[in-house]
């Protein structure tokens, strides 16, 4: 079966990086748009950024701004977030989510979700 496990999460202080990864298997990577959401305590899940599966990617401009960055590895069938210039509200936990083809400006329609990895950020 289709499975997507996150990990890199963890305790950073304002001003630093981390890099998550979310490794799939089950799936031919090759065929799905993948996608970061996160969900802090409280709020809703929001739309961090997808990637197409040429590699195109799209961030949510509210908060992204130049500071996240989305990849893929094909070899792998692994997808990446890179987040530096982390501040305490990005602290959420963080999910990848893949459907089978599909556009990454629609966020909605993910088949495929992991369990999501803990991100915090201190002040």
């Amino acid at each position: 079966q289709v499975q997507l496990v996150e990990s890199g999460g963890g305790l950073v202080q304002a001003g630093g990086s981390l890099r998550l990864s979310c490794a799939t298997s089950g799936l031919t990577f090759s065929y799905y748009t993948m996608a970061w959401f996160r969900q802090a305590l409280g709020k809703e899940r929001e739309f961090v950024g997808g990637i197409s599966r040429s590699g195109v990617s799209t961030y949510n401009t509210d908060f992204v701004k130049g500071r996240f960055s989305i990849s893929r590895d094909g070899a792998k069938s692994t997808l990446y977030l890179q987040m530096n210039s982390l501040k305490p509200e990005d602290t959420a936990v963080y999910y990848c989510a893949a459907k089978k083809y599909g556009s990454t400006l629609i966020t909605t329609d993910y088949d495929y979700w992991g369990q999501g990895t803990q991100v915090t950020v201190s002040s």
